[in-house]
């Protein structure tokens, strides 16, 4: 713990450091600051408890509670998430996006330009969506919105403003990852998630005080955090790593190649993907059971699926599986390694270059995807069973799901860059090792 905070004294003294560090932390403040600015007209006195529950209260999470406060960032940055998401995903099945995530830094641009187009058009369509609700989310029958301007004046206003909103967030995380540490649209959702974890301890302190939980229970509770961190720390940066030698070869009077590395293949590839397409799904037997309330098949849902049953559990923790094969299969493809390795003169010891190292490849991947999508499954259905132990919701979302993944991804993330510069200037990092393994940002 003394070197933790040694390592934290020596990144203040870095100059560059320490002013990318206070202009992340100013950035960070202003999208707060944002997630309490009401939209024009809204009356909170009259605002029912919108994003309290189902996809709205996910939705709320993520955004750090604007949504459930109309506020003018309640879109949050997450419109550019699946805008990122169509994109990549239509990466792998149309070839013209194909070939342009292949032409270099030309190819990224353009791709950057689509992904902002389609973010600004989500954005439009999901703030009108959102405007609605807020719209038809009176208590007591009065509407939160005045007269004057409900309806069509409102929602237009509304979803413009949230639009732009979104698009200053964009432009904020941009400036973040450049001028700033860490990625910048992660730390957003990053932020998000967190404000939340001091209701959820203020939760867990006033069950203690009441009596209604016991000081032991409490602390068992708290071991059991933690050891779910440290599970999901150790799995995050597990890493099989497949040795590759390069073949020597004469260019001009030189000599090149000859050298040894490694492919690295993560055990969870597709880390938090899997479950958000999985609860995306999840939301409908949930939605079918409030639209046909009435009818058999909306009460038997209502009671089976309900949030916590274990046909819920399960249903969801098959899903993670099927989607962690599915994503992984989307961004590792072993065919394009080993035709790659081939053409760099590159291969694996004891295998053959082409068909046979594809071969090799995909049993191993399999072979590493199996435990990690067990993992994220259990990762995935951890919160409903904390909610039955007695933990309070919102302490319980960081037991485990998209919340927990985020958070420490985020956080293995920026330390990594902040380890960097400490190496850079001859410092010891956060490790004794010096050397924290990075991750992919999935999150733009």
């Amino acid at each position: 713990m003394n070197k933790f905070f040694e390592s934290l004294r020596n990144a203040w003294n870095i100059t560059e450091l320490r002013e990318r560090i206070i202009f992340t932390a100013l950035m960070l403040l202003v999208v707060r600051a944002g997630s309490f600015i009401p939209l024009p007209g809204v009356d909170f006195t009259n605002l029912g408890s919108i994003g309290s529950g189902g996809i709205g209260g996910l939705f709320n999470t993520f955004v750090g509670g604007a949504y459930s406060r109309a506020a003018i960032f309640s879109l949050g940055i997450m419109p550019y998430i699946s805008a990122s998401i169509i994109i990549q995903l239509l990466g792998a099945v149309v070839p013209s996006v194909t070939k342009m995530q292949r032409e270099g830094e030309e190819g990224r641009r353009t791709i950057n330009s689509w992904t902002r187009y389609l973010t600004v058009a989500l954005s439009f369509g999901q703030g009108m969506a959102i405007a609605l609700t807020i719209q038809g989310g009176g208590v007591g029958g009065a509407p939160p919105v005045p007269p004057e301007i409900y309806g069509f004046p409102f929602i237009l206003t509304a979803a413009v403003i949230m639009t732009a909103g979104t698009v200053f967030l964009m432009w904020i995380g941009e400036q973040i990852t450049e001028k700033g540490i860490g990625n910048g649209i992660s730390l957003i959702i990053f932020i998000g998630i967190i404000a939340d974890l001091p209701n959820g301890i203020i939760a867990e302190y006033q069950a203690i005080s009441s009596g209604t939980r016991n000081l032991v229970v409490e602390m068992l509770i708290l071991a059991a955090l933690l050891g779910v961190i440290a599970a999901v720390v150790m799995f995050t940066q597990a890493v099989r790593k497949i040795p590759v030698r390069y073949a020597k070869r004469q260019v001009g009077k030189r000599t090149v190649g000859g050298q040894s590395s490694h492919i690295p293949i993560s055990m969870v590839i597709a880390n938090v993907m899997p479950i958000i397409f999985a609860q995306a799904l999840m939301f409908v037997p949930q939605g079918v059971s409030q639209v046909a309330a009435d009818s058999a098949i909306g009460r038997w849902l209502s009671v089976n699926f309900n949030y916590g049953t274990w046909l819920y559990s399960l249903a969801l923790a098959l899903m993670v599986v099927f989607f962690t094969f599915f994503y992984t299969a989307i961004v590792f493809s072993p065919r394009d390694v080993a035709d790659n390795l081939r053409k760099q003169g590159g291969f694996i010891p004891n295998v053959r270059p082409g068909k046979p190292t594809e071969e090799y490849l995909d049993g191993i991947l399999t072979r590493v995807t199996v435990p990690g999508s067990i993992f994220l499954a259990i990762v995935a259905i951890l919160p409903a069973f904390a909610s039955q132990w007695g933990v309070s919701a919102t302490f319980a979302q960081f037991f485990g799901g998209t919340s927990l993944l985020i958070v420490i991804g985020v956080a293995l993330d920026t330390l990594r860059q902040i380890e960097s510069y400490l190496v850079m200037r001859h410092y010891d990092g956060f490790m004794k090792s010096g050397k924290l393994r990075g991750r992919k940002a999935v999150m733009g």
